[in-house]
C-alpha cells in the first residue's frame, strides 16, 4: 500500500478507510422537513454535495425550492457563499430580501448560453479548495441556447443546432468529480416536457447529460389550493425520479401559499396518520396520540391548525416517527436486504401512499 501511495499522482489518494472524500460529506436540514425527506429519506437529513436537479413546468416554484437549499447551506456557514447562476433575470433583490438572504454572500453572474456557463464554472471549480463553503445555484439550464444557436441566429441561419445537449453533457461530466471531491452541493433548475405518444412521460430539457450526472433529480408538479372558489395557492409534489438516498418514484406533498409562503409542515399529517402518530377522530379533526400506548395527547385540531411548532415538537422527536420515514422512503442496506421470511422493514403498505404518478 505504500508503495501505491508513492506512486500516485492524486493528492487525495489513500486507503479507503482513510479517504477524506468518501463519507466525509454535509448534509445540511433545511427548514422544511418534507424537503430534508425528499433529499434524504431522513427529517434530519438535507442539502449533500452533488448536482441536484429541481424540475418542473413553468410556475411550479422550482427557483424558491433551490433558494431554500441555498439558505440552508448560507445559515450553516457563516463564511459560506452563493455562486447564482442566471440565465432567466427573474430573481429581483426584493425576492432574495423576501427569503432573507444576505445579498453581499451572492456572487451574481449573468449568462447567455452554455459555454459561457461551461468555463466560468470550471474557473470557479478550480479556484476553490476543500473545505472552502460555497453552494452553486443555476437558473436555469432550461431556455440556456448553445453558442452556436445564437451565432446561427446573428447569421440569419435557420439550421437545427446539434451541440446544446453535447455542451451540456460536457458541462456535467466535468463537474462532477469536483463537486464531490470538494464537497460543493449544485442546485441546477430545469424545465420539462411531455413526451408525444399514447403514453407521455416528463422528460428534462437538454438531454441524458444533466439526468446521468445528478444525484437527485426531483420533477415538481402541482394543484391549486383553494379556499372556497378562491385560489390561495398550490400544493405541489416533489416526485423523486432519481436519487442516491432516497427511494425513487416516491412523492413528497409540499404547500405554498401566497400569503404565508411555504408551509414549513407539510406533507407531515399524512405521514403521522400512516405512521400512528396522529389519528383523526371525526371527519376534518386531527388528534396526536402515542403510538405505544394508544394515549390521546392534547386537544382535537382542524389541519390547517396543525401547522405550529408547539404540534409538531414532540413528533418530530420521536425517534419511532423518524424511523418510520426512514423505512418509507430512504433507501438503505438493511430495508433493501429480506430476511430468512423473505421480509424486510420497508413500509410496503405506506409507500403507495406516497408514490409518484408520473411517468
Amino acid at each position: 500500500m505504500d508503495r501505491l501511495k508513492k506512486a500516485s499522482k492524486i493528492e487525495l489518494a489513500s486507503t479507503f478507510s482513510d479517504s477524506k472524500v468518501i463519507g466525509q460529506t454535509d448534509s445540511i436540514p433545511t427548514a422544511v422537513p418534507a424537503l430534508n425527506i425528499a433529499f434524504s429519506g431522513d427529517i434530519h437529513g438535507g442539502v449533500a454535495p452533488g448536482l441536484t436537479m429541481f424540475a418542473g413546468e413553468s410556475r411550479s416554484f422550482k427557483t424558491l425550492f433551490s433558494m431554500l437549499c441555498a439558505k440552508a447551506y448560507l445559515d450553516k456557514y457563516d463564511d459560506a457563499v452563493l455562486i447564482f447562476y442566471d440565465s432567466e433575470m427573474g430573481a429581483s433583490k426584493d425576492y432574495f430580501n423576501s427569503l432573507e438572504i444576505d445579498m453581499e454572500r451572492v456572487f451574481h453572474v449573468p449568462i447567455t448560453n452554455i459555454e459561457e456557463l461551461k468555463f466560468d464554472i470550471m474557473s470557479q471549480l478550480q479556484e476553490l479548495k476543500r473545505g472552502d463553503h460555497a453552494i452553486i445555484v443555476i437558473d436555469s439550464i432550461g431556455n440556456l441556447a448553445s453558442a452556436k444557436e445564437i451565432d446561427d441566429a446573428i447569421n440569419e441561419k435557420s439550421a437545427a443546432d446539434m451541440t446544446r445537449a453535447k455542451q451540456l453533457k460536457s458541462l456535467t461530466r466535468m463537474i462532477t468529480p469536483y463537486l464531490n471531491i470538494l464537497n460543493i452541493p449544485m442546485i441546477m433548475v430545469n424545465h420539462i416536457y411531455m413526451e408525444i405518444g399514447m403514453f407521455p412521460k416528463a422528460i428534462t430539457s437538454g438531454g441524458t447529460g444533466p439526468v446521468y450526472a445528478s444525484n437527485q433529480i426531483f420533477l415538481i408538479s402541482r394543484s391549486q389550493e383553494k379556499k372556497g372558489t378562491d385560489l390561495i395557492g398550490y400544493n405541489f409534489n416533489i416526485n423523486i425520479m432519481k436519487s442516491r438516498m432516497t427511494r425513487e418514484k416516491a412523492r413528497i406533498p409540499v404547500t405554498v401559499t401566497y400569503d404565508g409562503g411555504i408551509n414549513k409542515w407539510s406533507g407531515l399529517l399524512d405521514m403521522a396518520l400512516c405512521s400512528g402518530h396522529v389519528i383523526k377522530p371525526s371527519n376534518g379533526w386531527y388528534q396526536k396520540v402515542d403510538p405505544e400506548t394508544g394515549e390521546v395527547i392534547g386537544n382535537k385540531l382542524r389541519a390547517a391548525d396543525t401547522n405550529t411548532e408547539e404540534f409538531w415538537e414532540s413528533i418530530l422527536a420521536d425517534p419511532s416517527f423518524n424511523k418510520w420515514v426512514n423505512n418509507t422512503f430512504k433507501i438503505t442496506a438493511k430495508n433493501l436486504l429480506q430476511d430468512e421470511n423473505g421480509k424486510s422493514e420497508v413500509n410496503e403498505e405506506h409507500q403507495a401512499e406516497f408514490t409518484s404518478d408520473l411517468q
